[in-house]
């Protein structure tokens, strides 16, 4: 068996019925430790059945009313207490070794943790992200797929979600890191997203198109270090829209495989949302 298809385990924070909400700053304090001992973390706020994901073990984390339910062979419970979220995190290292899980050592810290209690299953995400960190399960439902292909200090397809669904714990401000989400976090969210109807929906088009026509510009100048200079300052600019750090800019692909690129992500999306619509259908009837 391969490291990367060894048994790995994975935590839910839960806050639905049956368990007390979290406060803000604690959440956002255990989801960074967690992240940074290289756990998978995923959040709900609403009801549902819980079980594992094919290939690992759940740990089921919350301030539970009553006793947790007793542990199965691939679902763990922890109940939270306290202000401190390194004992929440120690237990996590200790169920791993009890378990003989893999270390999960190589799981990158920067990468998107979706609320699915927020998410309405828009394929936003999806539709905007060139580099396929987003998949769609086999029910139909958004999920980080390929987290290792995020990339680091780029929060920018939280930007565009409309619910402000999508969390980086290492982002530096709220509600992006995980704190509470206010109506004014909304409101102020759902501007930005705005930036992208502006832009006719294709902002990283958008933004290469813009460094090509600079760089095609300065490129006829004889001061070289002027010419990279003026680069360099279009794609600061370019990227203080969404908060794209200019080194991700930098690393885009060429305008044709963007736009391919793009037409994949939108047509996996499209197909997610035709699927979901009609089991919708079959539902009603």
């Amino acid at each position: 068996m391969s490291r990367l298809s060894a048994p790995i385990l994975r935590v839910l924070l839960y806050e639905g019925p049956g368990s007390r909400s979290l406060a803000g700053g604690f959440r956002a304090a255990l989801l960074r430790e967690l992240l940074e001992r290289g756990f998978p973390v995923s959040c709900v706020r609403s009801a549902g059945l819980i079980e594992a994901a094919a290939n690992s073990v759940l740990l089921v984390m919350g301030d539970f009313e009553n006793a947790p339910p007793a542990a199965a062979p691939q679902v763990r419970f922890r109940r939270l207490e306290g202000a401190d979220p390194a004992p929440a995190a120690e237990f996590a290292d200790q169920v791993r070794l009890e378990l003989g899980l893999e270390r999960p050592g190589t799981w990158k810290p920067w990468f998107p943790v979706i609320d699915f209690s927020r998410c309405t299953n828009c394929m936003q995400c999806l539709s905007f992200c060139l580099f396929d960190v987003y998949g769609v399960s086999s029910a139909g439902a958004i999920e980080v797929r390929n987290q290792d292909n995020c990339k680091t200090e780029c929060p920018a397809c939280s930007r565009v979600c409309p619910e402000v669904a999508i969390m980086f714990p290492k982002y530096r401000h709220g509600p992006i890191n995980g704190e509470e989400v206010s109506s004014d976090d909304v409101r102020r969210e759902a501007m930005k997203v705005d930036i992208s109807a502006l832009l006719g929906g294709d902002i990283y088009s958008m933004l290469r198109d813009r460094s090509a026509r600079a760089k095609s510009r300065f490129s006829k100048e004889r001061d070289d270090e002027r010419a990279l200079k003026e680069r360099q300052n279009c794609l600061v600019k370019a990227g203080q829209a969404l908060g794209v750090p200019a080194e991700v800019l930098a690393s885009l692909p060429t305008p044709e495989e963007i736009l391919a690129r793009s037409q994949q992500a939108q047509a996996r999306a499209r197909a997610a949302l035709e699927m979901n619509q009609a089991k919708l259908g079959e539902n009603a009837s």
